[in-house]
């Protein structure tokens, strides 16, 4: 059975399709070629496929392509598991680090000592440039993940390790951000407002090794130059933070959490 839904201007409709054991949601759009993708954290199958293309089409395009859709949603379930052993590996000596702080608010502030405090930027996406891509999803658990103490600790990471990283970025890359703030993020690693030069950092970058933190730093940072992913941008990361495409790809094999 199929089930249609008018969506926005861009999407012409959005159907769910059973193939076989295989659900897939198939994306209409005004478009020439037909675009296959596994997505995290479930293994979803997506098809975006051009308005006029039949239904037949479209499954004999997936059946085609089984194989590779059940090797990547195995990707995804390895993924996720090696994610979860990030929250595994803060034990209990860990966690006491923090465990006579008060618990901070959701949203953790660091500002630069030249910069002034501020409110919060919610401007929309249009107004934020982020990391490459939207990133996995390690599922619906993020209650279970983001307990007080591994907010803590992850936290604490976060403040003892940035401040001589920012010191140091700051002088390479010649900008430095108004305020940066640390928050539980549900597909990034950090985002950028060039405007205001406020950045987000994912609060899950405490749980991991600090070159990963570093990365996201630079990468953000850049954009306090260049508000896009086009060749000026890299040209900068490749001067600022050479072998910055090697830590990109292991970054994104992990899910957030």
């Amino acid at each position: 059975m199929t089930y249609r839904r008018r969506v926005s201007r861009r999407v012409i409709s959005t159907d769910t399709i059973d193939i076989d054991a295989m659900t897939v949601t198939v994306i209409r759009k005004p478009i020439r070629n037909m675009y296959l993708r596994v997505q995290p954290p479930n293994g979803d199958i997506q098809v975006t496929a051009p308005a006029r293309i039949s239904t037949g089409q479209i499954v004999t395009f997936v059946h085609a392509r089984e194989d590779w859709i059940r090797a990547q949603q195995h990707k995804i379930q390895h993924m996720q598991r090696e994610t979860r052993h990030l929250v595994d590996a803060v034990d209990e000596g860990d966690k006491r680090i923090a465990t006579g702080e008060r618990l901070p608010s959701q949203t953790q502030t660091v500002t630069p000592a030249d910069g002034q405090p501020g409110r919060e930027s919610h401007s929309g996406d249009g107004g934020q440039h982020n990391p490459d891509r939207q990133l996995p999803r390690s599922g619906h658990a993020d209650a279970a993940v983001w307990t007080d103490e591994v907010q803590r600790y992850a936290r604490h990471t976060l403040e003892q390790r940035l401040p001589a990283l920012l010191d140091h970025w700051t002088r390479v890359i010649g900008r430095s951000p108004t305020r940066i703030t640390f928050r539980i993020m549900r597909s990034r690693w950090g985002s950028c407002t060039p405007a205001t030069g406020r950045i987000r950092l994912n609060l899950q970058l405490g749980l991991m090794e600090p070159r990963f933190l570093e990365y996201v730093l630079v990468h953000e940072m850049t954009h306090l130059w260049v508000g896009g992913h086009g060749p000026r941008f890299q040209q900068l990361m490749d001067r600022f933070l050479p072998g910055w495409r090697d830590l990109r790809r292991e970054l994104n094999q992990y899910a957030v959490l």
